[in-house]
């Protein structure tokens, strides 16, 4: 039985405000993970988890797995439920079985789905993930102004990198630069970072893009494709270390 959806969301408000700063670690596949980081101090711990549904991919889970994941998480830290062009009714399905209060889309869904999930499940975040490379943010911003017109617009865009042929879990970033320069903080939703994040360049990818949150997965695994607990919480640290750093700096 999960817990009701718009329960103890802790995603980040409409702004890159260092404060809010928003870790998730992706690709949890088993509760001992989940306990052990739900174990963890407060401030070592990531915001969210994703439970990965897809099945192409190697951290996919099932129905089963996740109950027990999400139950481990109890309240504190959010589970998020990542999609890539799922059925809409799976995808509601999960939603509702594990009282998921937060989905990310990381395939190719349409505006159009987008509204079809929004009223299926009224309450619910909706991450869409978006993948750029250096020809630009056109696509993006085109993107958003049909998510508009249905009144569908995501609560956050996760920003991954454009791999020919890969929904994610490349191992590659997005264009740090060109996001500093051209995402339009102001009138777009919040923007996750995602891709190629580990501890080690955590800390420099949130003083260059300033994202609202940012997201890993492979970055904080070990060689069996467990999570290394330690490199978690040296990811958590650095993240937000630096998002303390960037609000303190002085402005102009």
């Amino acid at each position: 039985m999960g817990r009701a959806a718009g329960a103890n969301l802790v995603l980040p408000p409409p702004t890159t405000d260092a404060c809010s700063m928003w870790v998730k670690v992706c690709g949890i596949r088993d509760q001992p993970a989940a306990i052990a980081l739900a174990n963890l101090p407060a401030g070592d711990r990531p915001d969210a988890v994703g439970l990965n549904f897809y099945p192409g991919s190697r951290r996919c889970v099932d129905r089963d797995v996740a109950e027990r994941i999400v139950a481990a998480l109890g309240e504190v830290i959010e589970p998020v439920g990542l999609f890539v062009n799922a059925a809409l009714e799976l995808v509601v399905s999960r939603q509702r079985d594990l009282g998921l209060p937060t989905l990310q889309l990381h395939g190719d869904e349409t505006p159009g789905f987008l509204a079809e999930l929004r009223a299926a499940c009224p309450g619910v975040r909706l991450l869409k993930a978006v993948r750029v490379d250096e020809t630009g943010l056109d696509e993006l911003a085109g993107y958003l102004e049909m998510c508009r017109a249905v009144d569908a617009v995501p609560d956050a865009c996760l920003v991954d990198a454009r791999v020919e042929g890969k929904f994610g879990g490349t191992g590659q970033s997005p264009p740090w630069p060109l996001l500093a320069r051209e995402y339009r903080t102001a009138d777009w939703p919040p923007l996750l970072l995602a891709g190629g994040l580990e501890p080690g360049n955590v800390g420099r990818a949130v003083r260059e893009v300033s994202p609202a949150g940012v997201d890993t997965a492979g970055g904080v695994e070990n060689d069996d494709g467990g999570k290394d607990l330690e490199a978690v919480v040296q990811f958590v640290r650095n993240a937000r270390d630096a998002a303390t750093d960037r609000r303190e700096e002085p402005h102009d």
